[in-house]
């Protein structure tokens, strides 16, 4: 496989812009000011609308502007003033949000660019037209140098590609008709071969362009948690507006009659206004948070989804293990040697082209002086392809006598039938190497038998010419075992499906730390196995690759397809992940959690945050006709005026020093649901009261200098 041909700075930076999506990862104070104007146009009523809390206080700001028209005064104005800096502050933290995805949409339609696709006619002819003039079902032809033009599947050829533009990951992978590795995306570049595609999405619906929709947000609906919070937050509004309605009645009675400027001045400092600023902030900032990582998630309910899951299952290939199995021991049959066996072994692994093959080879190189390459005379040999059915693979080489060695590598039952089927079988030895193989498959190593027939039809001791069985060791990642105690504290139970047997299964399993493990796993399995899980009432999250993937993936909460991987599977899915890395669901999954979280410290902070601007007003409207509100008068505001001034521009720059809190996301830690209220309780509930009481105070002395104020 060559290196893909661009200079190394290129390539970096062209990482750089596809992970670090032009720096939208890390806030900037600047973006505040880049989104500006789009927070000023969404000052439009119609846009104003959708936020139940923040048109509550849009409409209080029209209401006290005009108050102050017909009744001018400092405070009145001032009231106005930052009433309106409230809703402008809750459109910045929207807009902000949306310029980190309208920023990583630029740098992916950068990735476009005017192709012209080589489409078959029925004929077998070729034409040149744009690719925006491809339908479903069209047919390309791309060499090498061309660009893709259009997502699809490889249906003849098999070529490297450049995926660079899309995943950000210079080195480029092989992609083939015919197996789970086929799908290919619109926008990458063939570096080598020839490969005809059929186009599989409409012009405009191509990942690209799916992927500029949601990180713009024109595709981003509320998800359901979302939707219930909007409601419980409209409620508490309706709540505070009709105790200030009522208010008025009471104040008059007790000759304390309010103005219209103060009322709606308590009204907005009561209402939840902070958290009704940040939420879609919240939201928006989750999938941008994803796309960051290279994932794409078909809708923000899926985002949600992940934070909820209770119930992950894991393929242990590339995920829990590294996923290239590889020679690590050789054990000889009794008289048989080490060194016989490497021999044998060597010879029937010259042609294996499979990772497990080629270190087969080089075990034997390293650990018995055996030359790495085929001699000119063993190249002769006539080697035997590994097959589905057989499942061996080996080499026939003919003697000078004419007589022929057979040698076989394989599993360990197909190679010992075979010896049989040749009359060279023996029951000590089968029963010596299959007690081998049960050893090495009790610590999670998967056991190939190696056997050797030495000229058909002779009479020799055939106990001595089985050979014996190679070890092969598929590694646990280090740090996985740790990984799932911190899932296992967050409630989450881990499941580990694989196709090998169950024995090795359970030794993997236990090395590795999951809770439980489903082997010899089919596609029902999966499925079955999901469905009784969430009948549970447990969310479920799995990745997949594969077409037999695909009934599962559409079945779980959470399924994130991979990249490299069909068609099917990615439209099962309600997420695809660009790098194909198995191991992202566990990411994902914390993505997820942290955006819940981040919402319920936030909710947490605002609502505690309305206590102490209660203790702010109220004192202050009643202080002259209760004198002893003075008590509660704690921060001892200098006047009234300056006190609900002050409430007022605290509530309004608490929403933006929030702004990158809620971009950001509370930092989250894995713990469980009860560690995580307290937390939440003792620094975002607390920290809404205390904050309040010093950033009323500390404003309180500088707008009590302001006249007509102090």
């Amino acid at each position: 496989m060559r290196p893909v041909d661009r200079p190394p700075r290129e390539a970096q930076e062209v990482h750089a812009e596809r992970s670090g999506r032009v720096g939208a990862g890390a806030f900037r104070p600047a973006q505040l000011l880049e989104s500006l104007p789009e927070a000023l146009r969404k000052l439009d009523p119609r846009v104003q609308i959708r936020n139940p809390v923040m048109f509550v206080v849009w409409v209080g700001s029209v209401v006290v502007t005009v108050s102050a028209v017909v009744s001018p005064s400092v405070f009145a104005w001032l009231i106005a003033v930052w009433l309106w800096f409230t809703v402008v502050f809750a459109n910045l933290a929207e807009a902000v949000a949306e310029g980190r995805g309208r920023a990583q949409a630029d740098a992916l339609r950068r990735t476009r660019t005017d192709t012209v696709a080589r489409r078959l006619r029925p004929g077998g002819t070729v034409e040149e037209v744009p690719a925006t003039a491809l339908r479903l079902d069209d047919r390309v032809v791309v060499e090498a140098g061309q660009t893709i033009p259009g997502d699809g599947e490889i249906v003849d050829g098999i070529a490297t590609v450049d995926e660079s533009a899309i995943t950000g990951e210079s080195a480029p992978v092989v992609r083939e008709s015919g197996g789970d590795f086929s799908s290919v995306t619109g926008g990458t570049t063939v570096l080598s071969d020839r490969i005809v595609v059929r186009i599989t999405t409409r012009p405009g619906e191509s990942f690209v362009d799916r992927m500029i929709a949601l990180v713009e947000g024109a595709q981003r609906q509320k998800t359901p948690n979302e939707i219930a919070l909007t409601i419980l937050l409209a409620a508490l509004t309706i709540v505070f507006l009709l105790a200030v309605v009522t208010l008025q009645p009471m104040a008059g009675y007790s000759g304390a009659q309010q103005s219209l400027v103060v009322l709606v001045a308590l009204l907005v400092c009561l209402i939840p206004t902070t958290i009704g600023a940040l939420l879609s902030a919240i939201g928006i900032a989750g999938m941008d948070r994803l796309v960051q990582r290279n994932v794409l998630a078909t809708s923000g309910r899926a985002v949600e989804a992940a934070g909820d899951v209770s119930t992950l299952l894991l393929d242990k290939t590339g995920t829990i293990t590294y996923g290239n199995r590889r020679a690590t021991a050789l054990h000889a049959l009794p008289g048989v040697g080490e060194a016989e066996l490497a021999r044998l072994a060597r010879l029937s692994s010259l042609a294996d082209s499979t990772p497990e093959g080629r270190s087969i080879v080089e075990l034997c190189a390293s650990g018995f002086g055996l030359a790495p390459e085929a001699s000119a005379e063993e190249a002769r040999a006539e080697f035997v392809p590994f097959s589905a059915t057989t499942r061996m693979s080996g080499v026939d080489v003919t003697g000078p006598d004419g007589s022929v060695e057979s040698i076989r590598k394989g599993a360990v039952a197909s190679v010992l039938d075979w010896l049989d089927a040749c009359g060279s079988g023996d029951d000590r030895a089968r029963a010596h190497i299959e007690a081998v193989a049960q050893e090495i498959s009790s610590r999670g190593g998967t056991p190939l038998a190696c056997g050797h027939v030495n000229g058909f039809g002779r009479q020799d001791d055939q106990f001595h010419s089985h050979g014996g069985a190679i070890e092969l060791s598929d590694v646990v990642k280090p740090g996985i075992a740790a990984r799932f105690a911190e899932l296992r504290t967050m409630g989450i139970r881990t499941v580990m499906i694989t196709g090998d047997n169950p024995v090795t299964a359970r030794a993997i399993a236990a090395e590795s730390g999951v809770d439980d493990v489903l082997a010899e796993a089919t596609p029902e399995d999966k499925l079955a196995l999901i469905r009784q899980e969430q009948s549970g009432g447990r969310l479920v999250a799995m990745t997949g690759d594969g077409t037999n993937d695909a009934p599962a993936l559409a079945q779980a909460d959470v399924g994130v397809a991979m990249n490299s991987g069909t068609t099917a599977a990615k439209e099962a899915g309600n997420m695809v992940d660009l790098d194909s890395d198995p191991t992202k669901l566990i990411g994902v999954v914390e993505i997820g959690k942290q955006m819940l979280v981040t919402r319920g410290a936030l909710t947490t902070f605002s609502v505690a945050n309305d206590l102490a601007k209660y203790f702010a007003i109220l004192p202050a409207m009643f202080l002259v006709i209760f004198p002893q509100l003075a008590a509660l008068n704690v921060m001892h505001l200098a006047t009234p005026e300056s006190a609900i001034l002050s409430a007022v521009i605290f509530n309004a720059l608490i929403i933006v020093a929030l702004i990158p809190l809620a971009l950001r996301g509370v930092r989250f830690r894995p713990m469980g649901s009860d560690a995580m209220l307290r937390r939440n309780l003792l620094v975002y509930g607390l920290g809404g009261v205390v904050v309040p009481f010093v950033g009323i105070y500390l404003i309180d002395l500088v707008v009590r200098f302001i006249p007509g104020i102090g």
